[in-house]
């Protein structure tokens, strides 16, 4: 599988965006997409996860109530809305998919996506 972040950029605070994730090649089965984060001179962060129904969806405390994961199986795409973004939300988001096809209870851990997209910045402005 791969994967291709977009929607990055430069917002001010209190603002909002919208990140995709569109997935190419081996898309077939039921996996699992996460979108996680990396700040300057910090360990990359869960943000968000779906499971393949889109009925279930993951957030960090962080993010709860601002950010909202959403699919498109039809289009292979994964979606991250950002709102009332702040300027600690600044990093560079990245897109991951669990394709093992594993039931996994906690879907947060990085180690447990295998395919990973590229990264896009999104550089929030106090």
């Amino acid at each position: 599988v791969q994967l291709q972040a977009s929607g990055g950029g430069l917002v001010q605070a209190g603002g909002s965006l919208r990140l995709s994730c569109a997935a190419s090649g081996r898309t077939s089965g039921s996996y699992v997409m996460g979108w996680f984060r990396q700040a300057p001179g910090k360990e990359r962060e869960f943000v968000a996860a779906i499971r393949w129904s889109g009925i279930r969806t993951y957030y960090s405390e962080s993010v709860t109530d601002r950010f909202s994961i959403s699919r498109d199986n039809a289009k292979n795409t994964v979606y991250l809305q950002m709102n009332s973004l702040k300027p600690e939300d600044t990093a560079v988001y990245y897109c991951a998919a669990d394709s093992s096809g594993i039931f996994r209870a906690v879907v947060s851990v990085s180690g447990q996506y295998d395919n990973w997209g590229q990264g896009t910045l999104v550089t929030v402005s106090s």
